[in-house]
């Protein structure tokens, strides 16, 4: 850790620093800036374990020949400022202390924010500063509640980890004269943080018409492994609910014909009445 980097002391103050009397290269300024205080660094760096406060300091130059306002604040990170806004004289340099918290509960890895500076007239300078939070790192993830739908596959993928995970996923799935899809691994669109859960989907066009299938997507990340799988069965309900229709038709159909012939056939007198009533 840069020895301009220390954990938090003693009280906040601002510090104003003389220029010395500008040379005649440097007869027209170009204007007031911002930079950390200390050396030559181009950004601020701090490490430390969650729930540590560090301190640095910021300085804003003003070669000019007249006073400039600016206002401070810090982004991304969080950042308290000594003074949230300031008057630097001609042809100095105030300094202004800051520290930086490693935000407890946090997981393991970097973290990126900036100091920025504004004057009256819109103009913002800034100063990055990275962090870096101190802890084991382990990756690892989870998928959870697997679906098939109308629509496709969906899913959710959840973080289990102290590290941003960038997934990669595979999908499989094997039916009953075969397997019916098969995509090779590819990297998502997505970013997880650590604890975070994302839920996601997968197109499916060209699914089974009649089938049962078992569905397994494989997912990895910086080493993480996991799988879940979930089964469907295709049914063309659409179809059979036609055929059934058509079935129960046809058997309605069949069974008036039947009546009407019966009621038919009773009421037409056999020929052997006819012969016997003849005789008599």
């Amino acid at each position: 850790m840069p020895s301009a980097v220390r954990a938090l002391g003693p009280p906040l103050l601002l510090m104003l620093t003389l220029l010395g009397t500008a040379s005649p290269a440097a007869a027209r300024p170009a204007g007031w800036s911002l930079a950390p205080a200390g050396g030559p660094r181009p950004s601020f760096y701090a490490e430390g374990v969650p729930g540590t406060a560090l301190q640095d300091t910021v300085a804003v130059t003003n070669p000019g020949r007249t006073p400039v306002t600016v206002r401070l604040r810090g982004t991304g990170l969080p950042v308290v400022l000594a003074r949230a806004a300031l008057t630097v004289p001609a042809r100095t340099r105030a300094e202004v202390p800051f520290t930086v918290t490693a935000p407890s509960g946090s997981a393991p890895g970097d973290r990126s924010g900036a100091i920025e500076a504004r004057d009256g007239t819109g103009r913002t300078a800034r100063v990055p500063v990275r962090l870096r939070i101190a802890g084991p790192r382990l990756a690892a993830l989870t998928v959870e509640h697997l679906a098939v739908r109308p629509d496709g596959i969906t899913y959710q993928l959840v973080n289990r980890g102290t590290t941003v995970l960038v997934p990669t996923l595979a999908v499989r799935a094997d039916g009953t004269f075969g397997r019916v899809l098969d995509r090779a691994p590819r990297p998502l669109p997505v970013r997880l943080a650590p604890g975070a859960r994302r839920a996601l989907s997968e197109p499916w066009h060209g699914r089974p018409f009649l089938d049962r299938v078992d569905v397994r997507l494989t997912v990895t990340a910086d080493g993480a492994h996991a799988t879940a799988t979930t089964a469907a069965t295709f049914v063309p309900w659409g179809t059979l609910g036609a055929l059934a229709g058509l079935a129960a038709t046809a058997t309605v159909t069949f069974l008036v014909r039947r009546r009407a012939r019966r009621t038919r056939e009773s009421e037409t007198p056999s020929r052997e009445a006819e012969l016997t009533g003849a005789v008599a």
